[in-house]
């Protein structure tokens, strides 16, 4: 019986599989090669397109604090502007109080009293001025607190002069007040008699 020897074509076979092998091998590695560059230009681009987003949001940033700025500005102009106005407007309110508080002041200022000046801070006001009596002074102060514009006498200084006459010299504070009723104070009952001016010393 005649022997066959099959080992040229299993070696043929062999190295056909081996080549096939590696062809496929290679393509797999170029495929792998070219889709890794895809993906590498694919996320470049992500990142590229990102910080074009990035560079644009923070131009936008920058022209809205710009514009807070300036709204910040004009609510700092405006909270001044309001401030002016409440004060104008007090001002408006408080010219017929200022009135009504001088004609009190003269209103509850006796015969022999004479003021020398009258210093306000506030609602707190400070009589200065010279009386024929430490007994002118106490009707000064009753007249106060009858008043309905003046309030809380008290008497700081009271003292004689030095060249012998009996007239004294005094300093007496007060608080400013607004009655809820408003209006004159005609009514007020002050044991003054006549109206006493407000004047200087040497008057």
């Amino acid at each position: 019986m005649p022997r066959i020897n099959l080992l040229p074509w299993r070696e043929v076979e062999r190295r056909e599989r081996k080549l096939h092998f590696m062809v496929a091998l290679g393509g797999a590695t170029v495929a792998a090669i070219v889709v890794t560059f895809i993906v590498y230009l694919s996320f470049s681009s992500m990142i590229d397109a990102q910080m074009r987003r990035n560079d644009l949001l923070r131009g936008d940033i920058k022209v809205l604090d710009r514009e807070i700025a300036e709204i910040n500005d004009l609510e700092t102009e405006k909270q001044s502007f309001i401030a002016r106005m409440e004060i104008i407007e007090k001002l408006q309110r408080s010219r017929p109080e200022i009135v009504h508080l001088f004609d009190t002041i003269a209103r509850t200022v006796p015969p022999g009293v004479y003021l020398t000046s009258v210093k306000q801070k506030g609602t707190h006001l400070r009589f200065a001025g010279v009386a024929q009596s430490s007994t002118r002074v106490s009707q000064f102060m009753r007249n106060i607190d009858s008043s309905r514009w003046l309030e809380d006498p008290a008497l700081e200084i009271v003292q004689a002069q030095r060249n012998g006459s009996l007239a004294s010299t005094f300093v007496l504070d007060a608080d400013a007040v607004n009655p809820k009723s408003g209006g004159s104070d005609d009514g007020t009952q002050i044991d003054a008699g006549p109206v006493q001016r407000v004047a200087r010393r040497g008057d």
